[in-house]
């Protein structure tokens, strides 16, 4: 069977033909690279008219088939900009008519992973997805792909790109910045913002057009802005990564053509025992294979379409589309058995203190940050989380008691808490009955209102944080938290808000078939927090400014 597929969710153009066992029989692609300022819509658009045409007879060429050789037409259905998803959604009606042939409407995100694992053999990656459009942190669960972390406002290529155009580099920026930046090693400051595993570009830009516009450097500025949005997104990979247990790291998307981004991933990757995949730059950028592709497993599949439910989808997720293709893999990151646990944030060792069995809990050096980076996120957050651990208990909640803190080595000696992650109790082998995970829950609401009533954002919400302590009645369970690495004091009802949304987003990619009624048990119990309307208000708000929501 042969598929032909048709992408243009933005400035590409792309075309592609596979066939049913895998093999990529052509890919020609043409982009539109505006004289000035960024992509137009209409302007993409009337590329893509002006251009899909001599493409598909390119592929055709290149294939070596004819036209009555396709078996099924596929196309990017979204998401993306609305007049060049209907230009490509027109010409791929007219085309499958044409033959007479059956049509399927993909999701480009997904396209993108699919063939980043056709293309490298890896099975069940945890995926960073950056591109202009775009910025997730993905990984299969629960029959479908899960979106673990995201911008909460601009994609990676759009900061760079509106940063390229600001400072006079033109488009796209990436490349551009790229070169400048290898031409310096000179850090200037700038804003760090990740929240849980979600993150945040728009202030970093703002700071970094301003460094350029009082004066500095512009090779220091693009080094600088380049080092912290990268750190920022392995990061959050890596936590993602930590919580979701996955032995595979793939990158997509058009932002993978960096090297400097390339190098940090492959080296976050070995430092967590992961193997690291990335696909050939023709087929990381938006390309037509990847919408053939993922049309051919969709048609095989059963998840198939007519012409009249062939609508384009503007804003359509990741984690909308079924994908029964897919299984997830049995295998696990395996840690040396020196490490008892390996987190984002640090390394866990059993340890003795004053005769007591302890954790001993470092944050060691990361390799793929700079040192400036490296050295002040280490040193605040060991500091910040021991006085939170401390300020929690007065608030009336459970943490570990602190023993020692080494701001010099970044390390703190914890109390060994007995009991089991509540992430284990919510799915896995030793998942419990809906109807306690429900009564967990909603303890776990009580006990995040207690601490913003005390005005403390634990920061990284994850059910792989909190632990239920052993031997106890579950109506009168003793939840502990854990990691405040990414905490702080504040009595904003955004940041509450941020704290409760980056909690549902991790149960969502966790444990997706109980999600739903275990956050609004969590929310239950919350009721008791200050402001509990303005809060939950909030975290409506927050949740709509997420790329592609509606």
């Amino acid at each position: 069977m042969i598929c032909i597929g048709l992408e243009g969710t933005a400035e590409k153009t792309g075309v592609g033909i596979v066939d049913s066992e895998g093999n990529i029989l052509a890919s020609q692609g043409q982009a539109l690279i505006p004289k000035k300022g960024g992509i137009h819509p209409r302007e993409a658009a009337e590329h893509h008219a002006a251009n899909l045409v001599n493409l598909i007879k390119k592929s055709l060429e290149e294939s070596h088939i004819n036209t009555t050789d396709v078996d099924l037409v596929a196309f990017a259905r979204g998401p993306g900009l609305g007049p060049a998803l209907r230009t490509v959604a027109t010409a791929a009606r007219s085309l499958a008519l044409s033959l007479n042939v059956p049509i399927v409407g993909v999701n480009h995100c997904i396209g993108h992973i699919e063939i980043g694992r056709l293309t490298t053999g890896c099975q069940d990656p945890l995926t960073l997805y950056v591109s202009g459009g775009n910025t997730q942190v993905i990984a299969f669960e629960n029959g479908r792909y899960q979106i673990f972390g995201e911008t909460l406002d601009i994609a990676i290529g759009n900061c760079l790109d509106q940063f390229a155009r600001t400072v006079g580099l033109g488009h796209p920026g990436g490349p551009r910045i790229e070169e400048h930046a290898k031409k310096s090693d000179n850090y200037l400051k700038l804003p760090y913002t990740v929240k849980g595993m979600d993150l945040s570009f728009s202030g970093l830009l703002t700071a970094a057009i301003r460094k350029y516009e009082l004066g500095e450097d512009l090779a220091d500025v693009c080094y600088s802005l380049q080092e912290t949005a990268f750190s920022m997104l392995i990061e959050v990979t890596e936590r993602a990564l930590a919580h979701s247990k996955k032995k595979e790291v793939l990158m997509v998307g058009g932002v993978a053509a960096n090297q400097r981004l390339r190098e940090m991933l492959d080296i976050m990757a070995q430092e967590h025992y992961a193997d690291f995949f990335m696909p050939e730059m023709k087929y990381c950028g938006d390309n037509g294979a990847m919408i053939a592709w993922l049309g051919m497993l969709m048609h095989q599949h059963g998840l198939r379409q007519n012409i009249a439910n062939s609508k384009v989808i503007q804003r359509y997720r990741t984690d909308e589309v079924d994908v029964p293709w897919m299984e997830k893999s049995s295998q696990k990151l395996q840690l040396p058995p020196e490490l008892m646990a390996k987190g984002a944030e640090a390394n866990i060792y059993p340890d003795q203190y004053l005769g007591e069995d302890v954790l001993s809990k470092k944050r060691i050096p990361k390799g793929y940050r700079i040192k400036e980076i490296d050295h002040y996120l280490r040193k605040q957050r060991t500091r910040k989380e021991a006085k939170l651990l401390g300020e929690s208990k007065r608030c009336g909640v459970v943490t570990p008691l602190v023993y020692h803190v080494d701001e010099a080595e970044s390390t703190i000696i914890l109390e060994k808490v007995k009991g089991v992650e509540v992430k284990e109790l919510f799915s896995g082998e030793n998942k419990l009955k809906t109807s306690k995970i429900l009564i967990i829950s909603q303890i776990i609401g009580e006990n995040i209102a207690r601490l913003h009533n005390c005005g403390i954002i634990h920061g990284d919400l994850t059910t792989s944080n909190i632990i239920l302590k052993d031997g106890e009645n579950f109506k009168e369970a003793k939840i502990v938290f854990i990691d405040f690495g990414l905490g702080k004091t504040s009595n904003l009802v955004e940041d509450k808000g941020v704290d409760l949304l980056v909690f549902k987003k991790a149960i969502s990619g966790i444990h997706h078939d109980i999600s739903q009624e275990c956050f609004n048990s969590i929310l239950k119990g919350y009721q008791v927090a200050d402001d509990y309307k303005q809060i939950v208000a909030k975290i409506e708000e927050i949740e709509g400014r997420g790329r592609y929501t509606s």
